[in-house]
């Protein structure tokens, strides 16, 4: 069997699963599989497979019908141009979330704060583009900061990037010029509604804290101005619709310079605010 031969066979069984794309992730498990860069594939498709890559293949094809995620599949995922360990104790990094990333890197910061860091990648992306900053990340869940630290170490920033249980604010001290949050923000009337992808496979801790979805930025927003210094930052992630509610939490706690940020398909997904100095 050739490398050809193995997505003529996968590319239906996915798409018999209803897989959106099943070509792609095909293509990309089985890249996974003979342990070549995805964008080498094609270099690779007259091959023929050893045994041991097709006795790899076929799991990782069922599991993609069973709507597991590409990523906890393969154990990783880019983001921001590099790779991060994901698994199902986190959220699977999702190219919105860069919104929240650049719009930090605008101003610069020495001490940040990463509320809900779940598998790390704000809080270390942050810190790698800028080598002289240090970093807290704080998660409820201790399976999220293992994960967390798998990444940190990943990464080489054990050094300056911090890892601490914590609900929220609770138990955190001292003050941050750059404060972020990716909070779990989906309503529970729409969790029903989502891709089984995310529904069945991510941890629903990390999808919607019930009710409005904006509980989340209540706490958050109500604990930013014992954490944030003078002029210092606070950013969070939105779901598209939420951006008035959010901005108006931003305004009541006394933020000023108060943003509502688009992702690149044009949607609402930054809140961004400043203490005033």
């Amino acid at each position: 069997m050739t490398g050809a031969d193995a997505l003529r066979a996968a590319i239906p069984r996915l798409r018999a699963a209803g897989i959106p794309d099943a070509a792609r992730d095909a293509r990309a498990l089985l890249a996974h599989a003979m342990g070549v860069a995805p964008d080498r594939l094609t270099l690779h498709l007259a091959d023929d497979l050893e045994p041991a890559v097709v006795a790899a293949l076929g799991p990782l094809i069922t599991a993609r019908t069973r709507h597991q995620p590409i990523a906890q599949i393969i154990g990783h995922r880019l983001f921001w141009g590099r790779l991060f360990d994901v698994t199902p104790d986190v959220l699977d990094p999702r190219p919105e979330t860069e919104t929240l990333v650049a719009a930090a890197l605008t101003a610069p910061f020495a001490q940040m704060l990463d509320l809900g860091t779940g598998s790390g990648c704000i809080l270390l992306t942050l810190l790698l583009e800028r080598p002289q900053a240090q970093g807290l990340g704080v998660d409820l869940s201790p399976a999220a900061l293992a994960i967390a630290g798998r990444n940190r170490q990943r990464h080489g920033l054990q050094s300056r990037a911090a890892l601490q249980p914590a609900n929220w604010f609770a138990g955190v001290n001292g003050r941050y010029d750059l404060i972020l949050s990716n909070p779990p923000y989906i309503a529970a009337a729409e969790m029903a509604g989502l891709a089984p992808d995310v529904r069945e496979w991510e941890p629903h801790l990390a999808l919607t804290p019930g009710g409005d979805g904006l509980d989340a930025y209540r706490v958050i927003t109500a604990g930013a101005a014992g954490h944030l210094a003078p002029a210092g930052r606070l950013m969070v992630e939105i779901g598209p619709t939420q951006g008035p509610a959010v901005a108006a939490m931003f305004a009541a706690c006394g933020l000023s310079r108060i943003t509502v940020l688009p992702d690149m398909d044009g949607r609402d997904r930054v809140v961004s605010g400043r203490n005033p100095a």
